[in-house]
């Protein structure tokens, strides 16, 4: 769920190389993911257990210091266009291991952070997006248990995604005449129907009762549209 869930964040290509230090249960999931999307990836992580658990699932798993920018060169760290630091509950070991993939000079470097105060030194000193995996999971758990969204994903950029049960005021008309992107702020990005294929939304798209819809738009807008199919 978690590496699903921050791979989709990701805007690589598909033949990028990406290095993932910290192989816990975020680096590894998150490592794996990318993996699975066609991607070279070479793990570190300084202790042995990790790594000889990833050794045969990655490109490449080494144990190593992440921390110190000689062994990241040794390495070839710096011929990768991307880095992820994924290293847990060690601030210092993550924010060290920022500034060394700063040094080498890396054009895209993610941390996981587990505070607001991490997330900020970290990219004061580096790193260019931070993810929150306890703060971000937490947030999209709360909106499926509310049963109003039965998926959920929002970027950091106050723009969400989610998969939703067609709410009242767009069914049994097309979407233009029920003007849900005008009344509402959202757009209805597609349309599923049980037993029929996914069906990308057009202005003449009919919407039935017990549709699911895939819409998007900013965060609050997307959370008071969805609030309409959990209101009956």
């Amino acid at each position: 769920m978690l590496g699903k869930l921050f791979t989709e964040q990701f805007a690589f290509s598909q033949s990028d190389s990406v290095i993932v230090i910290g192989l816990g249960r975020f680096g590894g999931a998150v490592a794996q993911s990318l993996m699975r999307l066609g991607h070279d990836v070479m793990g570190i992580d300084a202790e042995e257990d990790p790594v000889q658990l990833w050794a045969d699932r990655l490109t490449h798993a080494v144990q190593a210091d992440g921390t110190n920018v000689q062994i990241l060169r040794q390495l070839g760290a710096a011929d990768f266009t991307h880095a992820i630091v994924g290293i847990g509950t060690d601030l210092a070991a993550s924010l060290m291991t920022v500034m060394a993939l700063s040094e080498l000079g890396i054009k895209d470097i993610w941390v996981k952070a587990l505070t607001t105060e991490h997330g900020q030194i970290a990219q004061r000193i580096g790193a260019h997006h931070v993810v929150y995996p306890e703060a971000d999971m937490g947030e999209r758990v709360a909106h499926l248990i509310t049963g109003r969204m039965m998926d959920y994903i929002e970027f950091d950029d106050g723009f969400a995604i989610a998969k939703i049960r067609a709410p009242l005021p767009a069914q049994n008309r097309s979407l233009a005449e029920s003007s849900v992107r005008e009344r509402f702020g959202v757009t209805v990005v597609g349309v599923k129907r049980a037993n029929e294929d996914f069906r990308h939304a057009k202005p003449d798209t009919v919407i039935l009762p017990g549709d699911l819809l895939i819409v998007s738009g900013p965060t609050r807008k997307v959370e008071k549209f969805a609030a309409f199919s959990s209101s009956r």
